[in-house]
């Protein structure tokens, strides 16, 4: 019994070690304060397990199982420390410490999301951001007068600074991608809506209604971007393993007539609600199976296909330089075999702003996913090639706390 209890501990400890070097990473930021509890409060009880070990036995391999158990957890208690400590320094360093001067121009580059609404106004009133990412979590248990007011307030602490307003933005593609549903209303996905017309007049009419309903509800609540629409063609990759993405639940269409004109009537509608619409995802993920929220993935399709299909709606879209345009984190391996497109030079700077002549906002998927931060380099050197590319905005919508190191990064390069 001894034996399988101090096996236990051993391989206890091992996991607290795994999970100390990982629980500020971007994936786990919905779990990190349990994580955190779990790691400060069990590392120091299975210090004092090994210790008990030491003194009870006498037998040698005992004693130097119940040795390994302490060291270990010492180990795992001082990485968790030492990483939280770091955190919470560099947060200070840009909310208190950096000069506002220094600090402006780079937030002016990112839209963040939020969790404590009290961070978020700190960062509004620094100038460190240019928007915020509004979401499921911040309706849960709350009512819609509530959001509203606090998005007012974030407003107001701009227009008294004399700036810009804010740009307040979230995913309201309609679908399974509906994040303000409710308290906004519950709309099925493009393709359904388009589906139902049989003459194009009848498209046209359905579609603008449709974003008539969203865009007045969008507007009323303080949004002025939504992160849509999607204008990646529907291939029919199906992937079992993709939890997130799922291109084909979310497409307009497989024919990209029909979503370049659906795009275009639904961000025409929108601006008259002076809502931003945003096509997404460049270069199109229609084609590709491997979910970037979660791993690394490419599109290997030949440039003259995607010209002739894919890059239809874009191409056609992006004329239009009101209109932003969202970056995937594919790699598109035709142009780029080391870079995903978020933060390629010879996507963005080289086929986007000089062969296309895009004069239009730019902006990244979410930073958080795994297939932009777990790159050859780091997530720190990714995030500075993006905006050297001529990225706009960076966002980070999922976990708001990677904001603070990277914006500690960026700020230190200027030192």
């Amino acid at each position: 019994m001894a034996i399988g209890i101090t096996g236990f501990q051993v391989l206890m400890t091992l996991a607290l070690i795994v999970l100390s070097t990982q629980f500020r990473s971007p994936s786990l930021g919905n779990v990190r304060p349990v994580l955190l509890v779990v790691l400060l409060g069990g590392s120091p009880v299975l210090i004092f397990a090994g210790l008990w070990q030491l003194r009870r036995y006498q037998w040698r391999w005992r004693k130097f199982a119940g040795l390994g158990v302490v060291f270990l957890g010492v180990i795992s208690l001082t990485i968790t420390v030492v990483t939280q400590a770091q955190f919470y320094w560099q947060k200070y360093q840009v909310v208190f410490n950096a000069p506002v001067e220094q600090v402006a121009p780079l937030g002016a580059r990112f839209m963040v999301g939020y969790k404590n609404v009290e961070d978020v106004i700190r960062l509004v009133e620094q100038q460190a951001i240019a928007g915020v990412f509004v979401t499921t979590r911040n309706i849960e248990n709350r009512s819609y007068f509530a959001l509203q007011k606090e998005l007012e307030m974030l407003q107001t602490i701009r227009k008294n600074k004399g700036l810009s307003p804010l740009w307040i933005a979230t995913d309201q593609e309609g679908g399974i991608v509906s994040r303000l549903s409710p308290p906004l209303t519950d709309l099925p996905p493009l393709s359904d809506v388009v589906a139902k017309g049989e003459t194009l007049e009848d498209k046209k009419r359905v579609v603008v209604d449709y974003a008539k309903t969203q865009g007045q509800g969008l507007s009323d609540l303080g949004i002025n971007v939504n992160f849509a629409p999607v204008v990646d063609l529907n291939q029919g990759v199906i992937n079992p393993r993709d939890r997130y993405s799922q291109i084909y639940r979310r497409a307009i269409s497989e024919d990209s007539t029909i979503v370049t004109t659906v795009a275009r009537w639904y961000c025409e509608t929108l601006a008259q609600f002076k809502v931003q619409c945003t096509i997404k995802h460049f270069p199109g993920l229609g084609r590709v199976e491997t979910d970037t929220h979660v791993a690394a993935a490419e599109l290997n399709t030949p440039i003259q296909v995607l010209e002739k299909e894919d890059w239809l709606p874009f191409r056609e879209i992006m004329k239009n330089a009101e209109v932003w345009t969202m970056l995937s984190h594919v790699k598109l391996t035709a142009l780029d075999e080391q870079y995903p497109v978020s933060f390629s030079q010879k996507v963005i700077q080289g086929l986007i702003r000089e062969e296309w002549g895009y004069e239009g906002i730019l902006i990244t998927d979410d930073i958080c996913m795994k297939a932009f931060y777990q790159n050859q380099g780091s997530i720190y050197e990714a995030t500075k090639q993006a905006l050297d590319a001529g990225v706009d905005f960076l966002l980070i919508a999922y976990d708001p706390d990677l904001y603070y190191p990277v914006m500690a990064n960026l700020l230190r390069e200027l030192d």
